[in-house]
């Protein structure tokens, strides 16, 4: 079974709109870049052919992505959202206590990783999930370090 995927209205929207755009006008520019390759002849040295045939594979693996992830989604309710611990849609303050300073994140699904927004399967997002004001955390980096880091303050 695929693990279930939290996305917020907003982003279950945009990764929809990302889909239905692969399927249409993505597919649609793929199939033209290879009518035009096969119109240059032989296809067995025809490296405009293989190019678009590799377009098409990673266009076609990304659809499969997103249908998965989409088939597996669940929205959050954000009027449901509670300062009460950290969970998807938090937004947070945090002490690092390594760095010595503090740092603001949201917490969302794995697809809106930005600037100031981790996901909830990141290092720092999983291990502060579910905390309270006042928890410490112990962050796990991909590097074997370990990094405290306190709840200073939990919003929606």
């Amino acid at each position: 079974m695929e693990k279930q995927t939290v996305f917020t209205r907003e982003d279950y929207n945009k990764l929809s709109a990302e889909l239905n755009k692969l399927k249409t006008e993505g597919r649609d520019d793929i199939a033209e870049k290879i009518k035009e390759a096969r119109s240059h002849g032989d296809l067995s040295e025809n490296a405009e052919y293989d190019e678009a045939m590799n377009e098409q594979a990673k266009m076609e693996a990304e659809i499969a992505k997103l249908e998965a992830d989409l088939r597996n989604a669940k929205i959050l309710d954000e009027e449901e959202l509670t300062t009460e611990s950290i969970h998807i849609g938090s937004k947070v303050k945090l002490y690092d206590m390594d760095f010595e300073e503090e740092v603001e994140y949201k917490i969302l699904g794995k697809s809106d990783i930005d600037n100031g927004i981790i996901s909830d399967l990141s290092p720092v997002g999983s291990a502060i999930m579910g905390k309270k004001v006042g928890d410490i955390a112990e962050v796990h980096t991909p590097t074997g370090k370990i990094i405290k880091m306190k709840v200073l303050a939990i919003s929606k």
